[in-house]
Parts: C-alpha cells; structure tokens; sequence
C-alpha cells in the first residue's frame, strides 16, 4: 500500500482463491483493502491477509442487508471514498491515475466504471456488453443497493447480484475500463447464469425498492422499463439474440461474439420457463 492513496476497497468473496491475489495487487495503491468472506474453504482468507488485506467474516441470516449493503454500513471505513470490486475484476493502471484524481478533487459524489468483459480468450467489444457501466466508487455514506420489495428472497445468496447502487448525490463517469474475467470457461458461463437466472425470476416477481431520496441513473431507469416491455413480447430467446448480435453488434466480435449472443438467449429461455415455473408453484399453494 506505499501510494497511500486514500481509498477503501471492498471485495467480497466467497472461495476466490484463483482470483484474489491478482484483484488485490490492482489495487495497491489504496491504503484500505477489505475482503468481506462468507466462510471460503480454499484458502482466499489466507491469501487475502498475505495480500495485505483485512478479512472480515460474514454470515448470512437468510435476510437483508446482505453481504456488501451490510458492510458498508458496519463496517468502520478508514476512508471516505469506498471502491467495491468483485473478486474477478481488475483496476487498470489507467483507471487508478482517475481514481486518485478524484480522490484529490472530486467533481462528484460517485462514479461509474465501465467494465471490458474477457470471454473466449478476447475481449468483447460489443454484444451490448460494452460499454458496461456500474457504479462502483462513491461516498460509502451516501450510496447503497436496491433490496428487493418485501424483502423477497431472489435465490442470489448472500451477496447483491444484478442490484445496483443508489446515491445520494450527484455522479461522475470514468474514461478508465476495469477488466471483468468473469468467464473463464463455456462451463462457468454456464454455471453462473444458472443462478442468475433463478435471482431473473424471482426479481420479475417482487420488483426492487429503491427507497427515499435515491436516485437511478436515467439510462439505467430507461434500459429497466424496456426490458420490462420487452418481457410481454413471443419468442424472447430468438429476439434476445437476434437484438444482441445484430443491432449491439455482436457480429463484429467475430465467434466468440456469437457464441455469447446464443448464450445470452440460452440465459433468456431459463429466465422465461422459471418464471412460469414459479407461477405455476404460487398457484399450487
């Protein structure tokens, strides 16, 4: 941590031993790194305490807040400014030159970080993966995420999956990429959007809160209202993909382009009968 830069880092993890070393070294210069663990069993809290950074054990209740709305809210920040990072993702060397100068002069409350997804060897230009824009660096006393209605379980687990954060202020863009190795493989691919598809199904069926005085990046709010369009549409796979590959330009990645988009509508079809799966369980009861 030499630079001292006066950021906190959020990663959490839960058995990410192949990925946390390479993620803490990208972010050396911030003098706070705090790995938020629920209970790994190959080794990632030791590699993170080797890494330089602080471990901190959380056990989920079955409830909210989960996993990070749950340590930005306890856990006693060193810093003011809160970068939250996936196990999986990579500050660029480019990216901490921007993140350091806001730190120094911030114009804003928080920022968007765009993300260059790695898939197939290659990174995706397009397919509607990029640009990819999160909001992941802010004032950890201002932003939080979206919980669902209710508190109605998503099948997520512990931790927020497709929830976005909330601000409390006014928000900035980076020109940065961080690099995302979410997709080592077809089979995690796979694995991953299994579950993302259970949290799709759920989420369609207890809409988020957002809560008082936050505020949805507009594009953000508009991509939510037409996807919610979109779900009453027939044949949702073959559209997704047709809508991925030719008008997000998928194409031009070349194969590994397609492959995605056919995965993406592959995603589209598990979200369409677990969805009326669900129905047809609520209406059983």
């Amino acid at each position: 941590m030499s630079e001292n830069c006066p950021v906190s880092v959020l990663i959490p993890a839960l058995n990410e031993a192949s990925n946390l070393s390479a993620c803490i070294g990208s972010v050396g210069f911030c003098d706070e790194i705090v790995v938020v663990d629920s209970g790994s069993t190959d080794g990632s809290c030791a590699l993170a305490r080797d890494a330089g950074a602080t471990v901190v054990d959380f056990h989920w209740d079955g409830g909210f807040p989960k996993k990070k709305n749950w340590a930005l809210e306890h856990f006693p920040w060193r810093n003011e400014w809160v970068l939250i990072l996936d196990a999986d993702e990579r500050i660029t060397p480019a990216l901490a030159t921007e993140l350091k100068a806001a730190v120094a002069s911030p114009s804003f409350d928080g920022y968007y970080v765009n993300r260059r997804f790695y898939f197939l060897d290659g990174w995706l230009d397009h397919c509607g993966y990029f640009p990819s824009w999160n909001l992941r660096f802010f004032r950890h006393r201002l932003g939080r995420y979206e919980t669902p209605a209710a508190q109605a379980q998503t099948g997520s687990g512990d931790n927020e999956v497709h929830e976005h954060i909330l601000l409390r202020g006014r928000t900035g863009y980076f020109s940065a990429p961080m690099e995302h190795y979410a997709f080592p493989s077809i089979a995690v691919w796979v694995e991953k959007h299994n579950r993302y598809s259970n949290w799709e199904a759920r989420a369609i069926l207890a809409p988020t809160d957002a809560g008082p005085n936050c505020a949805m990046e507009p594009g953000l709010a508009r991509k939510r209202r037409l996807k919610s369009i979109a779900r009453a549409l027939p044949f949702r796979p073959a559209l997704r993909f047709l809508y991925h590959y030719f008008w997000r330009a998928g194409i031009f990645d070349g194969y590994r382009g397609y492959v995605f988009c056919r995965l993406l509508a592959f995603y589209e079809f598990l979200s369409v009968v677990k969805v009326q799966e669900l129905k047809r369980r609520k209406q059983e009861r």
